[in-house]
């Protein structure tokens, strides 16, 4: 399936993932929710320094595999990073007039928690 809110998940995905932080929030609306794993984080600006310095960190990204129809989308994807390698992903999207209100991402907080501790 294909879809307007799969191309906005994909157009997000790829902007982040080239550390693009100002064209990847272009795509998400100002009251954005997302449900992470840490807790919910409301609105651009939580979503920004949530979801910034993990942008910036990425030194690798792969997109394992993406469905969606015009409402909602599915983006599941593997990262390196500064911190951690092998850090896969997913991203459910809710996208309404173009940008994403509502997200809900899932990985393992485990792997970066150990890697900050080591580094400490």
């Amino acid at each position: 399936m294909t879809g307007r809110a799969l191309q906005t998940a994909l157009d997000y995905h790829r902007a982040w993932s080239r550390h693009d932080v100002d064209a990847a929030m272009a795509l998400v609306a100002d009251d954005v929710v997302c449900d992470a794993p840490g807790g919910p984080v409301t609105g651009i600006d939580a979503f920004r320094a949530f979801m910034g310095p993990f942008a910036t960190s990425t030194t690798r990204t792969e997109i394992l595999g993406a469905f969606g129809d015009d409402d909602t989308a599915v983006v599941l994807y593997d990262t390196d990073s500064t911190l951690v390698r092998h850090a896969p992903g997913a991203e459910w999207v809710r996208v309404a007039g173009g940008r994403i209100t509502h997200m809900t991402i899932v990985f393992d907080r485990l792997p970066f928690a150990q890697a900050r501790a080591a580094a400490s």
